[in-house]
């Protein structure tokens, strides 16, 4: 809205300034005579000097005339000199007060019609005064009314500036907002797809570790079968060997018996003595074969392979056992390459101990099975 201007009057402010102008200028300018105090007069007294003398004296004083005339003379025209130099003293001072009151009228004269000037002066720049305020009014009119147009401009651009920025931003934010829900949408689809995988890889994972602990339990069970197996045809086919070869030496020993039926007594009775000790040489031997078989057997029911096992593995652990079959020591006499397999080899040896069937043996065997090795591999225990 337009500002509402009034007019100023400039009559009494231009009058006041004229006088204040005037005022000043008239006390800066006038130069006020000032008094001198005159100096004291000093007088030559002109005597004339009275002669006071006795005629009882004129004798002595005509004796000094000269003297006496020189000496008047000199005073007179010293007080001559001073009294004009006096005089030509006031003369100065009265021209240098006179030139000083014609310079201060001079001064005055001047300083009147330098007020005078100064108030059309005054006048003057009052009245310039004027028309350039009123100039400046109408121009600032002109510029109010066009700042106003500029802001009203401003503002329908700011507007329109303002309400490009606000569907821009809600553009964007509705651009962002699709963006961050499609983002959410599928990393939740990338997130619920990798439990999927996840799921899937532990189920095949489990289902894996499960066929292959089904696999090694069937493993175990088949070798530790196929072991008794042995182990069981091993024993009847040395107990055959061994009930062949009894019934061969039987043969043997009952046709030795009856050729040599006519024989001494005491080399019947030393050919018995000998049978005797073999007969009893083959049972501790069957004896010890029966405890080391034993001793296989527990290992192997003991021992965990472990996974990941190469069929070449062979590992080599050497036994040493007390009286009563427990182990006193199981160490690795030959490692296989593989940490896992050694330690599971040992741990089978101690879960296994104690081996108390020691103690069944003869004694004259007991000593030399405290002390042997297992050869263990992926198949079985030698």
């Amino acid at each position: 809205m337009a500002r509402q201007h009034r007019r100023v009057g400039y009559g009494l402010p231009t009058l006041l300034a004229v006088v204040l102008h005037l005022g000043i200028l008239v006390i800066s300018v006038i130069r006020f005579p000032t008094a001198e105090s005159e100096p004291p007069s000093q007088s030559i007294v002109q005597a004339t000097l009275v002669s006071t003398e006795t005629t009882t004296n004129q004798a002595q004083r005509a004796t000094e005339p000269q003297a006496s005339a020189e000496a008047d003379e000199t005073s007179e025209d010293e007080a001559t000199r001073q009294a004009e130099e006096e005089e030509a003293r006031r003369q100065r001072e009265a021209e240098e007060q006179r030139q000083r009151e014609a310079e201060a009228e001079q001064e005055r004269a001047e300083a009147l019609e330098a007020a005078q000037a100064a108030a059309a002066e005054a006048e003057r720049r009052a009245e310039e005064a004027k028309a350039e305020a009123e100039r400046r009014e109408q121009q600032e009119a002109e510029r109010q009314r066009q700042a106003e147009e500029e802001a009203k401009r401003k503002a329908e651009e700011e507007a329109k500036r303002k309400a490009e920025e606000e569907a821009k931003r809600k553009a964007e934010e509705e651009a962002k907002r699709k963006a961050e829900e499609e983002a959410k949408r599928k990393a939740e689809e990338e997130a619920k797809r990798k439990a999927e995988e996840e799921a899937k890889r532990k189920a095949e994972e489990e289902a894996k570790r499960k066929a292959e602990e089904e696999a090694k339990r069937k493993a175990e069970e088949e070798a530790k079968r196929k072991a008794e197996e042995e182990a069981k045809r091993k024993a009847e086919e040395e107990a055959k060997r061994k009930a062949e070869e009894e019934a061969r030496r039987k043969a043997e020993e009952e046709a030795r018996r009856k050729a040599e039926a006519a024989a001494q007594n005491s080399l019947d009775r030393a050919i018995a003595g000998e049978a005797e000790a073999a007969a009893n040489a083959e049972q501790a031997q069957q004896a010890a074969n029966g405890f080391i078989n034993l001793v296989r057997q527990a290992v192997e029911q003991a021992w965990v392979i472990p996974p990941n096992v190469g069929n070449n593995a062979n590992a080599l652990v050497a036994i040493r056992l007390g009286p009563s079959g427990e182990v006193f020591s199981a160490s690795i006499a030959r490692s296989s390459g593989n940490s896992a397999f050694d330690r599971a080899a040992i741990q089978a040896v101690e879960s296994a101990a104690p081996f108390s069937e020691l103690r069944e043996l003869p004694a004259s065997v007991q000593r030399d099975y405290r002390e042997f090795n297992l050869n263990f591999r992926p198949g079985d225990i030698r």
